[in-house]
């Protein structure tokens, strides 16, 4: 997987500055594949530490703890697949579950009905634990290639594959209750990434990119990006060894937001209109 430049980063600031000047658009116009979807400002509120060694692939807040699963890179060797409880004072991960990283490359994970869903990368097969003894407790397939991101709506498996589809899951016999094609106004979206459910919208990913974008679940639209890249770019500053922005985990007690990123030394609680 490739590291991203520093031409992206101003890249990436140029199109920020683009967009403040243009405006912001209505995000409940129908025609979104005609205007440029605004940005969204942000803020960072505060720091905690992260492990260099996590390869972040999920990232979530469930009973009132923060979440990440991780995958196995063999070009970083010290990486895992594995998945568990973040130590805020540390930001090591107090582990729940691992798969063998040899058979499986770990992705996201959700928290559903007492169950933990797991996903893998190109195996087509998902592992299931439950949420309180993190006993594991089946398995189960997908009909996606590949497993990249979860996350739910109260009711289905919401999952990403790295195209720009997102296929909702009936978790009980995980056959396809619908498909959601993503689109701006370039068209179709390829490679979201992991995924966070926010007041009523779906919050991504996008792989080798260094913003998250807000997609209205009814239609597909991207309502809205968030332009990352100072986060990401201070990641590299602080650690020459951080990877892609992915993951965004959701507090929805205390309302309260958290990005990071693979082999990042943070973790940045941020703020922003949602």
């Amino acid at each position: 997987m490739k590291k991203i430049g520093l031409s992206v980063v101003i890249y990436s600031f140029i199109i920020v500055a683009c967009n403040n000047n243009e405006g912001s658009s209505d995000s409940n116009n129908s025609d979104l594949t005609e205007k440029k979807v605004p940005f969204i400002n942000f803020a960072v509120v505060k720091y905690y530490p992260h492990d260099t060694t996590s390869y972040t692939e999920g990232f979530l807040f469930h009973g009132g703890h923060l979440y990440e699963s991780t995958g196995y890179d063999s070009a970083f060797p010290s990486t895992r697949s594995l998945f568990g409880r973040v130590d805020s004072l540390t930001g090591k991960i107090n582990v729940k579950a691992e798969l063998d990283k040899h058979r499986y490359f770990g992705e996201g994970i959700v928290f559903l009905h007492d169950k933990v869903y797991q996903l893998t990368y190109k195996t087509k097969v998902g592992f299931i634990y439950d949420a309180k003894t993190f006993k594991q407790t089946g398995e189960f397939t997908f009909p996606s290639d590949e497993g990249w991101g979860m996350t739910t709506d109260g009711s289905s498996l919401i999952m990403s594959d790295g195209t720009g589809t997102l296929t909702y899951l009936d978790p009980e016999n995980f056959k396809v209750v619908r498909t959601l094609r993503i689109t701006d106004e370039n068209g179709t979206l390829a490679n979201v990434n992991e995924l966070e459910m926010i007041h009523g919208f779906i919050y991504a990913n996008v792989y080798e990119q260094n913003y998250i974008i807000r997609i209205d679940p009814a239609t597909g639209n991207i309502t809205g990006k968030i332009n990352l890249a100072s986060l990401a770019e201070e990641a590299r500053q602080k650690f020459s060894g951080s990877q892609q922005l992915n993951g965004i985990a959701y507090d929805s007690v205390a309302d309260k937001i958290y990005v990071t990123g693979k082999l990042w030394p943070d973790i940045y609680e941020i703020s922003f209109s949602h």
